[in-house]
């Protein structure tokens, strides 16, 4: 049964990654979490599975406007948290309209339901440190321009900024989390921490002998995803909205990633990475590095996970589930 007392939020993608650590943290906090999924087939909610009864989900598409707007009246949120989105930057220049309809101006869908429903609602904003791509400055703060490098963070660029016209305009207060790359063991195998972790774990298990990636140099500031959630959280506490760079503050190489994750595994990672042009972007983002001053400073936020600490249970975690599958 709902408790009226409770406050509600409302989750866009919260089958993702980021989604299902911030469903589990506000439950901690006592919330009433709802979450929008989209109809489909088959609904990919394994991320959730161990919460899918306390949570309620509701079907509706950030590419349908109507849908987006019952549902923002139908729960009545205090707090709408936009995670949604296509959000794998190489799939963006395959399909780089559906990424403009559902990262940019799926935004503006969500902000319009808020405006036509309740102005008073909160929104948190799911920016992205890609909208920084060519990098004019380094590290990256607040007030960095923006130079991306691929139809993801262009969209994504629409997205942080309509929210400060929202914000500006309407007086919704909505904010943006300029996130920097951060993992867990519930990220996609699609992206490149993850699919080495999960390369480590079956050239450790004799389930393939390869691991093949592209730019080893390319340098991200990486860190874990539950930090990263929580920081979100936090932005909408504030009576002020405004917007925060969510990082480590510290950079690292694709091929240390390697180093470190077959080093886990007490394996020799020169002996099974191959560098395969297949996996070369058109237009590569060489370096992101966050300056996360401003989040630590209003917010009282900071990473409790270090990069080694990431990338060594990652790897863990893999070796466990595939282990687990093997004896199934």
């Amino acid at each position: 049964m709902a408790n009226p007392a409770a406050k509600r939020a409302l989750i866009t993608g919260i089958t993702g990654q980021d989604g299902s650590y911030l469903a589990e943290l506000l439950l901690d906090k006592g919330y009433e979490v709802h979450g929008i999924v989209r109809r489909t087939s088959s609904e990919n909610t394994e991320r959730i599975d161990h919460v899918r009864d306390r949570i309620s989900l509701v079907q509706a598409d950030l590419m349908d406007q109507s849908s987006v707007i019952d549902a923002v009246a139908d729960i009545r949120p205090h707090e709408v948290y936009n995670l949604a989105a296509q959000s794998f930057v190489p799939t963006s220049w395959k399909q780089p309209i559906l990424t403009g309809e559902v990262t940019a101006l799926g935004v503006t869908r969500v902000l319009e339901a808020i405006r036509i429903v309740d102005r008073s609602i909160r929104m948190y904003q799911a920016s992205s440190s890609e909208m920084f791509g060519k990098v004019v400055t380094t590290p990256q703060d607040e007030q960095t321009p923006h130079y991306p490098r691929s139809p993801y963070g262009v969209a994504k660029c629409y997205g942080h900024h309509i929210t400060v016209n929202y914000r500006e305009s309407y007086g919704i207060p909505a904010v943006s989390g300029i996130l920097f790359n951060h993992e867990s063991p519930r990220r996609g195998l699609e992206f490149v921490t993850r699919k080495i972790s999960d390369g480590v774990a079956r050239i450790k298990l004799g389930l393939q002998q390869e691991l093949r990636l592209g730019n080893l140099d390319a340098k991200r500031d990486w860190g874990y995803a539950p930090d990263y959630v929580h920081a979100m959280w936090l932005m909408l506490q504030r009576d002020e909205p405004c917007d925060y760079v969510i990082s480590s503050g510290r950079a690292h190489t694709v091929r240390e990633f390697c180093e470190i994750a077959f080093d886990r595994a007490g394996l020799d990672w020169q002996r099974h990475v191959v560098v395969d042009p297949l996996y070369l972007r058109h237009a590569d983002v060489n370096q992101l590095l966050g300056d996360p001053a401003k989040a630590m400073r209003e917010l009282g936020w900071e990473p409790r996970v270090t990069f080694e600490e990431l990338v060594r249970l990652m790897v863990d975690a893999d070796l466990a589930r595939l282990r687990r599958l093997a004896g199934a």
